[in-house]
């Protein structure tokens, strides 16, 4: 009898080598100099992510993290220990700056696409260790921005360094069993001790990474108002060198779909030490949202790169799997497959790294007035449409695997169940559509998205790729007209929302690979990332076509000018002119 029949299993290179989109990227968007200087950090981490992260990824599987309440002797000690993958990952978190490359600012803004570069390549070996990462870099950013020296000198050195013994990781503690979303609705209440110390009361319904050391916490002070304007933002120390700080209790480890290396806990806080951020001891919510910028874009990257791992293994997977009488790679509708979920990989990455280039301008003080108005916009759309996206492109990985897919011992079931938390960490998809709204009514206009658009028309110059880009302008058309004709309907302008969000985020990343296309056709000679926008034009960009004001039918009347608020201009001062985005379509015969 011939020998049982054993199928290779898929393998991973050079995670760096392998990823023509990230390589051809940073070879368009950072400077020689730099780029020689970083590429050799890339490349191996690149190697270490397909290599030995990967095989420890792999012997990890199953292993989670564990939390013993008690002590033999009777004390509360709520120790928590996490598996081998994560404290590997925790030092070379460290040692590799993925936290510190943003902040060292060796190379001014680009120093934030470096970083999530770093990022994008360690995240998906790393069982979502990417989650502590983002609180870390958010915590840093938001403490920085607060201004309060005494707690910069405490903690940023320690968010920042690449000596894993120094280095600290933070979480961020806001959700409340009653809020969820609706933060403005915690109890956690902050009560001043005779000594005039702060101390924490209430209880924490979900705070991940509870094995970092220190965390900021939203509370409302003793006599404060309801609702958002009653909180403050809290510095809470968690640790000392006995384990938790006194009046922090683990109820439990949540039990949760996915993500299971990461040790979301349920707390209690009786009497926690905390320090205020702002001596202003209210508008906590809106001294949190330098973290909610970073965390957002970090969301984004894990979105990317969960969407790349998957790809990969797929991809390897086809080559090495034979059925009816060739390799799968072979197959035509295959080969379609893996090219529709490559094609939409390209377009996420493109939409979030143009997201890290603008938070990088930002915060080194480069950005202008209508960029930094951008990042504000950007930041929801980027984020809620590449976390449905992952999630999309994970399952169809998932059943390029056949049976093997959905087995738990082949590693790839993790693949789906830890991007199922992409769409619902840092705002559900709903809630940063309605965030959206707010913002544009802030900024007065869509001018900073319109110029986006208009930039990447003007750089298309071969015929498919101007053909290509008609979609995006029509989505964007179209999205414009419907808002103005909601403006007047409360209801109508929510219920669409979702809708109005995703035609933004389809149009923008048709049009960021249209435009990345164009340079390597020229630069490159490579076809490959014109055929990838090609293919996301022929998909569905707009999904506002079909609503009208009431979310009924199509509007038919006239587009005019996308200015949204009378009265109000764009990011850069200046008002939208009416004719900007008929004579774009024009130019393009859409």
């Amino acid at each position: 009898m011939p020998p049982d029949f054993v199928q290779e299993p898929p393998t991973l290179d050079n995670q760096y080598d392998n990823d023509r989109v990230l390589r051809s990227y940073l070879r368009r968007r950072l400077p020689e100099e730099m780029l020689r200087e970083v590429e050799p950090e890339l490349e191996d981490l690149g190697r270490l992510s397909g290599g030995e992260l990967y095989d420890l990824q792999l012997a990890d599987l199953g292993e989670e993290p564990t939390l013993t309440r008690w002590g033999p002797w009777g004390r509360r000690i709520d120790r928590i220990e996490v598996t081998d993958l994560w404290k590997r990952a925790e030092v070379l978190a460290a040692e590799r700056g993925v936290v510190a490359t943003a902040y060292e600012t060796r190379h001014g803004a680009h120093s934030r696409i470096h970083q999530m570069a770093l990022a994008h390549l360690f995240i998906p070996s790393t069982d979502v260790y990417g989650c502590p990462l983002a609180m870390t870099d958010g915590a840093a950013r938001t403490l920085l921005e607060s201004g309060n020296e005494h707690l910069i000198d405490e903690a940023v050195p320690h968010l920042t360094s690449r000596d894993p013994d120094a280095f600290w990781t933070s979480g961020q503690w806001m959700t409340e069993l009653a809020g969820g979303s609706d933060v403005g609705t915690a109890n956690t209440t902050a009560r001043q001790d005779d000594d005039g110390a702060w101390r924490l009361y209430g209880r924490k319904w979900f705070t991940s990474a509870i094995t970092a050391n220190m965390s900021l916490a939203l509370a409302r002070p003793e006599g404060n108002p309801d609702g958002g304007s009653g909180l403050a933002l809290f510095y809470v120390p968690i640790r000392d060198r006995n384990g938790l700080r006194d009046g922090i209790y683990v109820n439990r480890l949540k039990d949760k779909l996915g993500t299971r290396k990461l040790p979301t806990a349920e707390l209690d806080l009786d009497g926690a030490l905390a320090v205020p951020v702002s001596d202003e001891l209210k508008h906590g919510t809106r001294a949190i949202s330098p973290m909610l910028n970073v965390t957002r874009t970090w969301n984004a990257v894990t979105a990317c790169a969960t969407m790349r791992r998957g790809i990969a293994l797929a991809r390897s997977y086809a080559q090495k799997r034979e059925a009816f009488g060739k390799s799968i790679i072979d197959h035509p509708l295959h080969q379609e497959t893996l090219a529709d979920a490559q094609a939409t990989y390209e377009g996420a990455f493109h939409l979030t790294f143009r997201l890290a280039e603008l938070l990088g301008r930002t915060e080194t003080g480069e950005a202008t007035g209508e960029e930094a108005a951008l990042l504000r916009l950007i930041t929801p759309i980027a984020k809620l449409i590449t976390a449905k996206q992952s999630v999309s492109v994970s399952s169809e990985m998932l059943e390029a695997f056949g049976g093997a897919g959905y087995v738990e011992d082949t590693g790839l079931p993790m693949l789906l169940r830890d991007a199922q938390v992409l769409p619902i960490w840092e705002g559900t998809t709903n809630v940063l559509s309605l965030d959206l709204l707010r913002a544009i009514q802030k900024i007065g206009s869509v001018t900073p998205i319109q110029n986006e658009l208009k930039a990447c028309a003007e750089a298309a110059d071969t015929p498919t790729l101007k053909k290509a880009l008609r979609p995006a302008l029509t989505a964007f058309r179209d999205a414009v007209r419907w808002m103005q004709g909601a403006l007047d309907d409360e209801d109508a302008l929510q219920a669409g929302a979702r809708r109005f969000a995703l035609t933004l985020g389809n149009a923008l990343e048709l049009a960021y690979t249209v435009r990345h296309a164009q340079w390597s056709l020229n630069h490159e000679q490579d076809g490959r990332s014109a055929a990838a926008a090609e293919r996301l034009a022929a998909g569905r960009i707009n999904r506002i076509a079909d609503l009208d004001s009431h979310g009924a039918t199509v509007l038919t009347k006239d587009f005019h000018c996308p200015t949204l608020f009378n009265g109000h201009t764009g990011g850069d001062g200046a008002a939208m002119e009416e004719t900007d985005l008929p004579a774009l379509g024009e130019e393009l015969g859409a």
